[in-house]
């Protein structure tokens, strides 16, 4: 059977995390909160829970229902967990480097689930091995369980602090004991982490809102940067580490990756994409019969860009639903299969039509260039594609799986060169000031790397090259 990406021009998702204390049924609802959180990582998930003497654990490689089943969450007992959805940035795609990471040390056990890139991953593990640390997986996360037993004798919030102090890189994690919750967000504020309360008064963690949404949650605030949140039977206490110069949060995140539902640094993720769409409309004018984005990705961008243009939107293309991770690959003839196993365009709606398609980014260009065919192959007369994000020049070291720059097509093309490699009749991008000011939140608390190179935290050298099974 074969797990494969039917659009391997999409940037990847991370990771997501989830964790429960106080709740009996605390494996269950981070189950639950793992379902929501599936969009953040497809290829692996986890689950470890507590009745604060016995961890239990248990992972797999699959989607969420695939790994559990009603039998393996009886047996997740106890009234603290945390859980974990991965897409393999950094470690490669197997069951040992499936998270939580769960490992034994003078007689005290520690999970971790980890959401980001660690980018001075290397120095780390060659300091550790040196000092005698074996390592069971290829991934960075594992460095923080050896770091945390390094400093085990400096007692459990100075082990934390002393740690954190030697990571640099993107982290958003929980962690976990046999009696306690912690979590922790980068000094940079990278990725996102919410704190959340059941009405019996339990504390949930997650990578995303729509998580506590689901499980009927109360959102209390995010886990800010630099934050250590620990929460045991005393209830919670925050520990902090030193302040990282600027605030670095991905503004991917609101492009892409969250779930439209899901308000992430304080703004709200379909809010914040209608407005992609309304802003390209003042940017970017075009005359066309009619907008249209390739499900899902440009849904939302679409229906602002139809509403401040006043150019209708419609359905043009319809997606097969039922197109899951596995299917039979098809042979070299069957060229663009991948394409049109999930979205065909309707034929006698679109023939002789000018269209304005809307999608999020363009990485490779590869699956735009076949979409675009599609199009012209059906007889739409113009094809115009509008950008709701600015071109993407430079790869990601902080937990998005973008290629190296040489295998992104706005590296190594003009904006004009990737309009025609596409054969677009325009091809137009969302500049970075239009996509900052449809966040409603400053430019100085994003990391826009991606777009302009500018990184705020320096990598490892050559940290894309690093033979870990990095993907990324």
């Amino acid at each position: 059977m074969l797990h494969c990406n039917t659009n391997p021009d999409r940037p990847r998702d991370e990771c997501g995390v989830c964790g429960i204390y106080g709740h009996e049924d605390a494996a269950k609802l981070s189950y639950f909160g793992l379902y929501a959180l599936q969009h953040r990582g497809q290829e692996s998930a986890g689950i470890v829970s507590s009745d604060g003497k016995k961890i239990h654990q248990h992972r797999g490689m699959g989607l969420v229902p695939e790994v559990f089943n009603e039998e393996i969450l009886q047996a997740l007992i106890g009234h603290l967990s945390i859980g974990h959805v991965r897409y393999s940035t950094t470690g490669a795609s197997a069951v040992i480097n499936a998270q939580p990471f769960t490992a034994t040390h003078l007689g005290c056990t520690l999970s971790v689930a980890h959401n980001g890139n660690l980018v001075n991953i290397r120095a780390l593990r060659e300091e550790l091995e040196q000092h005698g640390s074996i390592f069971q997986s290829t991934m960075d996360s594992e460095v923080v369980i050896h770091l945390m037993a390094r400093h085990s004798q400096l007692g459990f919030e100075q082990a934390i602090l002393k740690t954190v102090s030697k990571i640099k890189g993107a982290y958003s994690m929980l962690l976990m004991t046999e009696d306690k919750i912690v979590a922790v967000r980068d000094p940079n504020g990278f990725r996102p982490l919410c704190l959340g309360k059941l009405s019996n008064g339990s504390y949930v963690v997650a990578s995303e809102t729509c998580a506590l949404d689901l499980i009927e949650a109360a959102y209390i605030r995010d886990i800010e940067p630099g934050e250590i949140l620990i929460i045991d039977s005393t209830g919670l206490k925050s520990l902090y580490m030193d302040k990282a110069e600027r605030q670095s949060c991905c503004i991917f995140e609101h492009v892409y990756f969250a779930r439209p539902d899901s308000d992430i640094f304080g703004f709200n993720v379909y809010q914040s994409r209608k407005r992609m769409g309304e802003i390209l409309a003042r940017e970017c004018k075009v005359d066309a019969d009619f907008v249209m984005p390739f499900p899902d990705s440009g849904n939302y961008a679409a229906i602002g860009y139809s509403q401040a243009s006043g150019i209708p939107l419609e359905m043009g293309v319809i997606r097969n639903h039922y197109v899951g991770r596995t299917f039979i690959q098809p042979t070299q003839s069957m060229r663009d299969f991948s394409v049109r196993v999930k979205l065909n365009p309707i034929r006698t709606f679109l023939e002789g039509k000018k269209v304005i398609i809307i999608e999020d980014s363009i990485i490779r260009g590869t699956t735009g260039r076949s979409r675009v065919k599609s199009l012209k192959d059906v007889g739409v007369k113009e094809v115009h594609m509008m950008i709701s994000c600015p071109p993407t020049r430079n790869p990601c070291y902080y937990g998005i799986d973008f290629p190296s720059g040489g295998e992104l097509i706005a590296n190594a093309k003009t904006i004009d060169e990737i309009r025609d490699h596409l054969s677009l009749d325009s091809l137009h991008y969302l500049s970075i000031d239009g996509l900052v000011e449809a966040t409603g939140i400053s430019a100085d608390n994003f990391c826009l790397a991606c777009f302009n190179g500018d990184y705020p935290v320096e990598p490892d050298k050559d940290f894309h090259k690093l033979t870990l099974g990095s993907k990324c």
